[in-house]
């Protein structure tokens, strides 16, 4: 509809500005009230035509071409044209719904392309933090977006297993092995305290097998050798962010290891291949990147005077290998605190000379969660000892609330996570309140008995009060919002409609009946309805949120 629209006012305007070739924009309302969709179309031509916009919208509207679908035209405000679809084209929406079930909302603006989304990437130190989880709820519902979309998308984890954090892990470890409490003096300063480094010491002593996604390490026992308890406590903390992914219902194509770019030298080959384009000096010993010839305010370090390379350095190599995979396009989901890196991995990448474009990859970064419970910032967990981690949520509100909180903002925003709310079974949670009108509509099916398929063909004419009309205009955006959502890589654009969906389906529950004796209106509203459910399932699925039946 927004295509025929678009060709309908296009011809109007060649008809009155014969040199017109501006790009024409159609939205939806806010309000049913000022029809289905608006064009600013006669104030973009003000200018040029040197004409009052209501004029020149009174003059669209007379050069329109004739159309089956409009059933009037109205010019609001400063000259906005309003378009009012017939009564047809608007119930058009309900079979369409029916007839594509699970696929309605789906398109191939991606046409197959692959896309290589990275998300999550924690140092396995540790329990995942609600931080891990934001962008574990993020990347996912980014995923699950593009694959919407047409995209083939791999998901991937990489796994940050080489470096100080790892050096702080290992003797961490070896301390609790020997028995030094974490508050003793002894006890490493940069040492992690939380109560899973005893559970990783212990099973290093008991000589236990742990088993991550490529590899499968049995400990030794012997605490004099330090490369095997940092072999094992890694191999523990990668199977426990596997559980932690598990329990939130994510799963990775592929997990990469920046100690793989090490021991298979790509890190090596990738400076060489700095070194030969040019693009770097030496500098008091140390090994310099001329960053600044890409964009950086400054040129950076590569590695150090007393040996060794920065930090980004090995994210230059992965993502050439990335690159070197094949990916069209390539999508950072991470925090904030990674905004500095952006600039020098682009450069890097521009420095191999390997034709690679100037903005790949792309970066989705999230703020910070804070979690509140009882009006109080919740801080600490025991397990991990300084942070609240992602099974904390879980275990507390369920995987679906966890999922929907994490997701349901703009990732560029600061997030407060209200434990309290995320419980509530009440209309003031939002996922609750979805899930509810998904619910409620498979109740009113229940009860009617019949089959799905007496509702893909019925007599759609009785659909014309203004909370049918409302609901139907609804579901007419959500393949538009699906791609919306795509484009702007912004999962939470799919948590908003789904509100204002559910909204929409609860005013009309309240208001009307369905299971009725009047059949033709009785079968009408079933259809709606049970659009309306196919919808908010699909809907839910892109959030990776279950649709419950009952609740």
């Amino acid at each position: 509809m927004k295509t025929h629209l678009t060709q309908l006012l296009t011809a109007a305007a060649k008809t009155i500005a014969p040199e017109f070739e501006a790009t024409i924009l159609l939205e939806r309302p806010k309000s049913a009230e000022h029809g289905d969709f608006a064009t600013n179309l006669a104030l973009v031509l003000a200018k040029p035509l040197k004409q009052n916009p209501r004029a020149i919208a009174a003059q669209i509207i007379e050069a329109l071409p004739a159309s089956d679908y409009i059933a009037k035209t109205e010019i609001a405000g400063a000259g906005f044209i309003n378009f009012f679809l017939n009564a047809q084209s608007q119930q058009a929406v309900v079979t369409d719904i029916l007839k594509a079930g699970e696929n309605y909302g789906r398109n191939n603006i991606g046409s197959g392309q692959k896309v290589q989304l990275e998300f999550v990437s924690a140092n396995p130190t540790g329990p995942l933090h609600v931080g891990h989880g934001r962008g574990a709820a993020v990347g996912d519902c980014l995923a699950r977006l593009l694959d919407a979309n047409g995209w083939d998308v791999t998901r991937e984890f990489y796994y940050n297993d080489a470096g100080a954090q790892i050096d702080n892990l290992t003797i961490s470890v070896l301390a609790r092995c020997k028995g030094i409490p974490t508050d003793d003096a002894s006890f490493p300063e940069n040492g992690y305290r939380g109560d899973y480094i005893m559970d990783i010491a212990n099973a290093f002593l008991n000589k236990e097998t742990v088993t991550a996604d490529d590899m499968q390490v049995t400990a030794n026992g012997d605490i004099t050798d330090e490369d095997a308890v940092r072999t094992f406590a890694v191999a523990y903390l990668r199977h426990e962010q596997d559980l932690d992914l598990k329990a939130f219902q994510i799963k990775f194509d592929v997990f990469s290891l920046e100690s793989a770019l090490y021991s298979e030298g790509k890190v090596e080959e990738t400076v060489q291949a700095l070194i030969k384009s040019g693009h770097t000096y030496d500098l008091d010993g140390a090994l310099w990147l001329k960053t600044t010839d890409f964009g950086d305010d400054k040129d950076r370090v590569m590695r150090k005077s007393e040996g060794g390379y920065t930090y980004f350095v090995p994210d230059v190599a992965y993502h050439a290998e990335k690159w070197k995979r094949g990916f069209v396009r390539v999508i950072n989901e991470q925090g904030a605190d990674h905004h500095s890196t952006i600039t020098r991995v682009r450069a890097g990448l521009q420095a191999l000379d390997a034709g690679i474009p100037s903005g790949w990859p792309d970066y989705v970064l999230h703020q910070m969660v804070t979690v509140m419970r009882g009006g109080e910032e919740v801080k600490l967990s025991k397990r991990a000892g300084s942070y609240v981690t992602l099974r904390d949520l879980i275990e507390e509100v369920g995987c679906d609330a966890t999922r929907y909180f994490l997701a349901a903002r703009r990732s560029d925003s600061q997030l407060v996570f209200d434990i309290d709310l995320a419980r509530a079974q009440t209309n003031d949670n939002p996922v609750f309140y979805i899930q509810y009108a998904h619910a409620r509509i498979c109740s009113v099916l229940a009860q009617w008995g019949g089959v799905a398929a007496q509702l893909n063909d019925v007599d759609l004419s009785p659909l014309n009060n203004p909370h049918e009309t409302a609901l139907m205009q609804r579901l007419s955006s959500y393949p538009e919002t699906v791609a919306n959502a795509a484009t702007e890589l912004a999962p939470h654009v799919i948590a908003n409609y789904l509100k204002d969906l559910a909204s929409d389906l609860h005013s009309y529950y309240n208001e009307y009946k369905f299971l009725i004796e009047d059949e033709t209106v009785k079968l009408a509203r079933l259809s709606l309805i049970s659009a309306t459910q196919q919808v908010l399932k699909n809907g839910l699925g892109l959030l990776g949120v279950s649709a419950p039946e009952k609740m």
